[in-house]
């Protein structure tokens, strides 16, 4: 048995109880932590001196999109391009750089990047013709292609719009270049999954399991899961010889047909994976529902219209949410909603309330995710249900808040990402990244929930800082109660004799040295169950 002692370093434990949050020796033996504090050093063993080192348990990025996020990590990055002319200068130089491409896909772009917020495909078509060119939006809601994608997708004045998303027309009913919501699902998403290779998902599996190991991720909660991710992952574990550099769980996503017997049936596949035998490496969970869309593209459900009067149906109506979310709950599932506007917030809420009058008092924890606005007395009503907050920090950066904030135009903007109203109230927060739609950075999720400052650009102001979380309140969201959320509380998630030893030397403490070091600070080294999976010093030590 191989004993390794970490000390001459700050240590902080995630623990509930504040007098045990800090110690200074930390103990493993194989995969696991077996004593801290002087305990650690009692026996001996093999001694990591921290040289003033800051350790944290491994984050767990508690809603993100796997194979998605691979394949962004390959694609050309739009989020920094602030104007038209520079989104048509990046696909140009990613054009020139690879001339016999047979398709050019990007990702990131923002809605106040583009002339009036109003993407067409002729914008793209005049740098860009000759091939499909699919761009995802920074939400991943909205997807912005040229003509000859269209025509690819075979999308004419014809196709309908299917259900729970849009496609853009201009005035004359001639598709514009913009796919909404479903749309974006079925027609540029599906074209996507028919066309990508085995090879190509493993290619995006390997980026992005070596990007969440640089950035001290052990830890993450797949939210959009399917037979592709599952094949994906499923060879990654026999690549990695039985085992993972992050431990992966995952909700399957369920789509809304608009027929109850159809999205019941949904439910078979995931029911029997559910009830696969356990693995701390892959395991499916749950599933998932998007119930809304985005308030950057106005098709987030809300109970009062848009600062234009428009507002958006939701992608689930509560007649046909209810019966899935009853069904899933009665079958053990976890269920994690996307509500985004307070009026789909409300419709999760009541269905959750609903299936817990059908199927009595049983083991449940489910999850809201995003709550961008949610209408006051929500973080009390999900306290009583025992429902988990996943929020995600760096949805709230100031650097892409105006168009979010100017949809909305009225007194709804005050209440932008409330993180502390949800503490207050008892309800469970989980914080994450949402990978791809922002960067999976960890420690520049810490910043911004600390802050309320842009990781994005530190020269952007503060915006509600009231909403600012205390640096060791945010790190346990991140770490410990982000593995609670999936049922990990009692092995993982904090660093006590017991636990799993999966955690995070960082080379800045910025408990000490303030937040700002969060934009500069690097992780030294990153362990899962006892064994590297990153280390700076032999690769790129800052």
């Amino acid at each position: 048995m191989t004993r390794t002692v970490f000390r001459n370093g700050r240590i902080f434990t995630a623990a509930t109880d504040l007098a045990r949050q800090w110690t200074h020796s930390l103990a493993i033996e194989d995969e696991t932590v077996v004593a801290i504090g002087d305990a650690a050093e009692a026996r001996g063993g093999e001694v990591v001196d921290l040289d003033g080192a800051l350790v944290l348990p491994g984050f767990t990025d508690a809603h993100t999109h796997l194979i998605m996020m691979g394949q962004a990590l390959g694609q050309v990055a739009l989020t920094d391009a602030r104007t038209l002319d520079d989104i048509r200068e990046l696909l140009r130089e990613a054009r020139a750089a690879d001339p016999d491409a047979v398709v050019l896909r990007g990702r990131g772009w923002l809605f106040d990047s583009v002339p009036g917020g109003a993407p067409t495909a002729a914008m793209i078509d005049a740098v860009v013709s000759d091939v499909p060119v699919y761009l995802d939006a920074n939400d991943y809601h909205s997807c912005w292609v040229n003509t000859a994608a269209l025509a690819e997708l075979g999308i004419t004045r014809d196709t309908p719009d299917p259900l729970g998303g849009a496609i853009g027309r201009d005035a004359d009913g001639e598709p514009n270049g913009m796919l909404f919501e479903t749309a974006a699902v079925q027609y540029a998403w599906g074209r996507r999954d028919a066309a990508t290779t085995d090879a190509e998902r493993d290619e995006a599996v390997e980026r992005m399991l070596d990007a969440y190991s640089r950035a001290g991720v052990t830890g993450v909660v797949d939210m959009a899961f399917n037979e592709h991710a599952l094949a994906a992952i499923e060879r990654a574990v026999e690549r990695h010889g039985g085992r993972l550099p992050v431990r992966v769980s995952a909700h399957w996503l369920v789509e809304n047909t608009g027929d109850l017997s159809r999205n019941l049936a949904q439910l078979d596949r995931v029911v029997e994976l559910a009830r696969r035998p356990a693995s701390p490496w892959l395991r499916v969970i749950g599933i998932k529902l998007i119930l809304d869309g985005t308030i950057d593209a106005c098709t987030a459900a809300m109970g009062a219209p848009y600062a234009d009067g428009s507002n958006a149906e939701p992608i689930w109506p509560l007649r046909d949410l209810a019966p899935v979310v009853a069904a899933a709950d009665a079958a053990g599932l976890q269920i994690a909603m996307h509500a985004i506007g307070d009026a789909a917030s409300d419709a999760a809420l009541t269905a959750i309330e609903r299936a817990i009058a059908a199927n009595g008092d049983i083991p449940r924890r489910h999850r809201l995710e995003h709550l961008e606005y949610a209408a006051p007395g929500t973080a009390e009503r999900m306290a009583r249900l025992g429902v988990t907050a996943s929020l995600q920090p760096v949805h709230a950066d100031p650097a892409i808040f105006a168009n979010w904030a100017a949809m909305l135009g009225d007194e709804r903007v005050d209440r932008a990402f409330p993180w502390p109203e949800y503490e207050r109230a008892g309800a469970l927060v989980a914080f994450s990244t949402d990978a791809p739609t922002a960067p999976h950075d960890a420690l520049a999720n810490m910043y911004v929930a600390a802050t309320r400052a842009s990781a994005l650009d530190p020269s952007v102001s503060a915006v509600h800082p009231q909403y600012a979380l205390p640096l060791a309140d945010a790190i346990a969201h991140a770490t410990r109660d982000a593995a609670a959320s999936i049922g990990d509380a009692d092995w993982r998630g904090r660093l006590a004799p017991g636990f799993a030893a999966d955690l995070v030397v960082i080379d800045t403490d910025p408990f000490t040295a303030g937040a700002a070091s969060l934009l500069t600070a690097r992780p030294l080294m990153t362990m899962v169950a006892g064994r590297e999976t990153f280390a700076a010093a032999r690769e790129d030590t800052p």
